[in-house]
């Protein structure tokens, strides 16, 4: 079969909120990308994931404009509760920070992109196969690929930048003599629900009580998210309606203020917690960024606002690279008489490259802010988690923890600036 090649300046595997923000910023700045991704636009429009966006991907979303409706759409949450059995602590993010959360669903983050991208021409290639990226050692990588209708097509870039989620293939291609790979797996899950209610309460509850972790959230108006502390092999179908809401109730306290508002179950699903970092995030001509280079577990409400500060941090250092090869080409062309070639032009070659020292400094840059939220992300889990054979002291001294945050103004500040996103 006939392969159609094209030339652009960045190819991005993975065209959730990650890729297509990164698309989409480097096209401001004159630099072309196509991106490419395995699902379906349809698949990743209606898969429900996390919602609350920290005030810095709220700000970044809003000053790209691209047409998102978090502003409109989005509810804005000035805080949220912590709950130690059945006892009700308000953290108030404006009157410690200055700033609040937003709950947004990450898929409509994704349709604001999706449109945005499209919208402005920009080339995207949906429910692709048999990928393949090359030469990422060399100054000519390549993408090659099956699009949905059948095509084999190729994509020569000078930059391949892996957006593509937590089982990212693109990570795979840095040596394991070069990267280390940080993981460690905890031993519990959540067991979500959506249920067709009204919210409970206007922002969020995590709660912890004898029985573990429950936490009451939303969707919007008439669709509420829950989550509740179980073991990772438990069976969804083993949980009746009843069962799940009575657990919840208890975990926030039957005789409690807080009762929860029931309806019909919708899904129901368990999710496995872990934390991993692939260290670095740049290897030759190809970056990762989001669930391609880390993972966290959702007790910090990180993932998502982890993969945007990625690409605040890499468009600038891509910049930087490719103003670098227009400099480089400039040069070479003054050096033999001719014209300079275009930044997407024939530069790269297939001899062996370092990594740029722009797309290093992403890598240092990115994986500070990794660890800031890994730490508060394993922090805010072991808090508010039942540990399996936890005995009444472990459950006495988180108590005490939990006292020792929510009693103290300089406590409830550290909750507060690390939830809402160090003011960045």
């Amino acid at each position: 079969m006939t392969e159609h090649e094209t030339r652009v300046d960045v190819g991005i595997v993975g065209g959730g909120p990650a890729g297509l923000m990164t698309a989409l910023l480097l096209k401001r700045r004159g630099i072309t990308a196509v991106v490419i991704e395995t699902r379906t636009q349809e698949q990743i429009r209606h898969t429900q994931r996390a919602g609350i966006l920290e005030a810095p991907t709220v700000n970044m979303l809003v000053e790209a404009e691209v047409g998102s409706r978090v502003l409109t759409d989005g509810h804005e949450h000035e805080g949220t509760v912590l709950s130690f059995d059945g006892i009700q602590r308000r953290i108030d993010f404006q009157a410690l920070v200055g700033r609040s959360v937003w709950l947004y669903p990450q898929n409509e983050v994704f349709h604001d992109l999706a449109t945005a991208w499209q919208r402005e021409g920009g080339e995207i290639h949906w429910a692709v196969t048999e990928t393949a990226v090359e030469g990422i050692d060399t100054a000519a990588p390549r993408i090659r690929f099956t699009d949905a209708q059948g095509q084999r097509r190729s994509i020569e870039a000078d930059l391949i930048v892996g957006t593509d989620g937590s089982r990212s293939m693109c990570r795979k291609l840095i040596p394991e003599d070069v990267r280390t790979d940080h993981f460690i797996s905890y031993p519990f899950a959540w067991f979500g629900i959506l249920c067709e209610a009204p919210p409970t309460a206007p922002e969020l509850i995590y709660a912890n009580s004898e029985i573990g972790f429950a936490l009451i959230s939303q969707r919007n108006e008439s669709v509420q998210r829950m989550y509740f502390q179980c073991d990772p092999d438990t069976d969804p179908e083993d949980w009746t309606e009843e069962a799940i809401f009575d657990h919840i109730q208890q975990v926030l306290g039957v005789e409690g203020e807080i009762q929860l508002k029931r309806g019909p179950i919708i899904e129901k699903t368990v999710l496995p917690f872990r934390s991993y970092v692939c260290d670095p995030l740049s290897h030759g001509r190809l970056v990762l960024a989001g669930d391609a280079g880390h993972t966290v577990p959702p007790t910090g409400a990180k993932g998502l606002n982890l993969a945007f500060a990625d690409v605040r941090a890499l468009v600038p250092r891509v910049e930087e690279f490719f103003t670098g090869l227009r400099a480089q080409a400039v040069t070479q062309a003054d050096g033999v008489g001719q014209e300079p070639a275009s930044i997407s032009g024939a530069q790269g070659s297939s001899a062996a490259v370092e990594t740029p020292e722009p797309l290093r400094r992403y890598s240092r840059t990115a994986l500070d802010r990794v660890w800031k939220a890994q730490n508060f992300s394993y922090w805010a889990t072991n808090l508010l988690h039942r540990q399996p054979e936890e005995n009444p002291f472990t459950h006495k001294r988180r108590r005490g923890e939990f006292d020792a945050i929510t009693d103290s103004v300089h406590g409830q500040a550290y909750f507060a600036d690390s939830y809402t996103g160090w003011g960045d």
